[in-house]
C-alpha cells in the first residue's frame, strides 16, 4: 500500500508525513494516495507493535518482568552474579523503546487519517511533529540495538570467550533505554516554539546516549577478541567491522546534536553522512555478518570474491560517507533535487562509490541465497521422495 501510494498516486509527503501535509498537498496528490500511505504505515507499525508485545510477553514469562530482563536485581544488589544474557538485555531494551515509539506513531497516523477525511477535526501541529519524530527517532535507532544482538551471539563463538552481563553492562543498557526515548527533541532544534527545556534535554542527553552501550559493547568486543586466536572469516570480519562503523558514525552524530552546529549543519548532507556510517557500516554489517555465519557450515568454501567484496564494501562505503560529510562542510543541502555546479563533483564521486558498494552487496546476496538453496536441495535429497 505504501509503495502504491508513492509510485501510482504520487504521494510525496516523505516518511515524516508532517501534519497537515497529507491533507493539504496543493494538488500534488489526492486523498487516495495519502490514505493509502497512512494506512500502509499504520499496518506496518501495528505489525511491529504485535512483534514487540510478543517479545515482551516471552521475556516476562521467563524472567518475571521487563525490569528483570534489564537486570535490575543485579544492579540493585538483590541478586549476586551476572544478569540475563546480553541478547535478552538488548531485546528487553528494544521492546520497551519500540512499544513507546510505535504507540506514538500509530496515534499520530490515526489522527492524520481522521483529519484527512474530516478536516474540521484538527490537532496541534507541534504535538503531531513531536509524536512523528519520537516514533521515527526511536524506531530508527533501535535498528542498531537489534543488530548488536548478532555481535553478542556470534563473536563469543569465534573467540571461545563468554560475553557476560556484568553490572556496568546492565547499567549502560538501562541508561540507553531511558535516553533513547527522551532525546528525540534533538531533531526539533530548529523549531523555535519548542519548550527550551526539551531542547536542552535533546542536546545534553544526546551526548550521553551515544556512549553507554557503545562503550561497553565496543570495549567488550575488543577484550574478547584480544589474543583470542580468532578465526577471521567473512562473518567475524563483518561483525568486527560493525563496531568500527558504530563508533565512527556516532562522532559526527553527536556533533550534529549540538545546537550551535545543528543550526548550520542539520539541513546539509552532514546528516546522511553520519547516518550512513553507523547504519551502513554498523547495522548493515551486523546483518551481513549474521548472513555469513548462517551459511558458515554448509560446506561451501568462501572464495577470494567474497573477501575482495568485503574490502570493496568497507573502503567505498567509508568513501561514500566522506562525500556526504564533506558536502555538508560546503553546505550542500540534503533535500534539494537540483545542485549548483560547485556541489556536483561530490555528487558524482558519491554515485561512483555507490556503484561499487552495490556490486559488493550483490556478491554477498548471491553467496547467501546460493548457499541457502544448496542446503535446502541437499536436505530434500536426504529426505527422499514423499509417499
Amino acid at each position: 500500500m505504501t509503495a502504491i501510494s508513492i509510485f501510482v498516486f504520487r504521494f510525496a509527503g516523505a516518511w515524516t508525513f508532517l501534519y497537515p501535509l497529507p491533507a493539504m498537498s496543493a494538488g500534488m496528490w489526492g486523498k487516495t494516495g495519502a490514505s493509502l500511505y497512512l494506512i500502509g504505515m499504520l499496518l506496518i507499525g501495528v505489525s511491529f507493535l504485535l512483534l514487540y508485545l510478543d517479545t515482551s510477553r516471552a521475556i516476562i514469562r521467563e524472567y518475571g518482568s521487563l525490569g528483570h530482563g534489564l537486570g535490575w536485581p543485579q544492579i540493585l544488589g538483590k541478586v549476586k552474579g551476572y544478569g540475563p544474557p546480553p541478547t535478552v538485555v538488548a531485546s528487553t531494551m528494544v521492546s520497551i523503546v519500540n512499544l513507546v515509539s510505535l504507540t506514538a506513531g500509530a496515534s499520530v497516523l490515526v489522527m492524520s487519517l481522521i483529519n484527512l477525511f474530516q478536516p474540521s477535526i484538527e490537532m496541534d501541529p507541534l504535538l503531531a511533529k513531536n509524536l512523528i519524530y519520537a516514533f521515527g527517532h526511536i524506531f530508527a535507532n533501535s535498528v542498531i540495538y537489534m543488530g548488536v544482538i548478532a555481535v553478542y551471539e556470534i563473536l563469543p563463538k569465534y573467540t571461545n570467550r563468554p560475553w557476560k552481563s556484568y553490572k556496568i553492562f546492565l547499567i549502560a543498557w538501562n541508561m540507553s533505554t531511558l535516553f533513547t526515548i527522551i532525546i528525540y527533541p534533538h531533531h526539533l532544534l530548529m523549531d523555535f516554539v519548542m519548550p527550551k527545556w526539551m531542547l536542552i534535554i535533546g542536546q545534553v542527553f544526546s551526548y550521553l546516549n551515544g556512549l553507554p552501550v557503545l562503550v561497553v559493547t565496543a570495549f567488550g568486543a575488543l577484550m574478547i577478541v584480544y589474543r583470542s586466536g580468532i578465526e577471521w572469516d567473512m562473518a567475524s570480519s563483518f561483525i568486527f567491522l560493525s563496531m568500527f562503523g558504530w563508533v565512527a558514525g556516532v562522532m559526527p552524530a553527536i556533533a550534529d546534536a549540538t545546537i550551535v552546529i545543528n543550526h548550520v549543519m542539520h539541513n546539509t548532507k552532514w546528516v546522511p553522512g553520519h547516518f550512513h556510517m553507523y547504519m551502513g557500516i554498523g547495522a548493515v554489517s551486523m546483518l551481513f555478518g549474521f548472513m555469513y555465519y548462517f551459511i558458515r557450515g554448509n560446506g561451501r568454501k568462501i572464495g577470494y570474491a567474497d573477501m575482495v567484496s568485503f574490502w570493496v564494501y568497507t573502503i567505498f562505503f567509508l568513501s561514500l560517507c566522506g562525500t556526504f560529510l564533506f558536502s555538508g562542510k560546503v553546505s550542500a543541502p540534503r533535500r534539494w533535487a537540483v545542485h549548483v555546479p560547485e556541489w556536483i563533483p561530490y555528487d558524482r564521486m558519491g554515485a561512483m562509490f555507490a556503484v561499487a558498494i552495490i556490486a559488493a552487496v550483490t556478491v554477498f546476496l548471491y553467496r547467501f541465497f546460493v548457499s541457502v538453496i544448496t542446503v535446502q536441495a541437499k536436505q530434500n535429497i536426504e529426505v527422499g521422495p514423499r509417499a
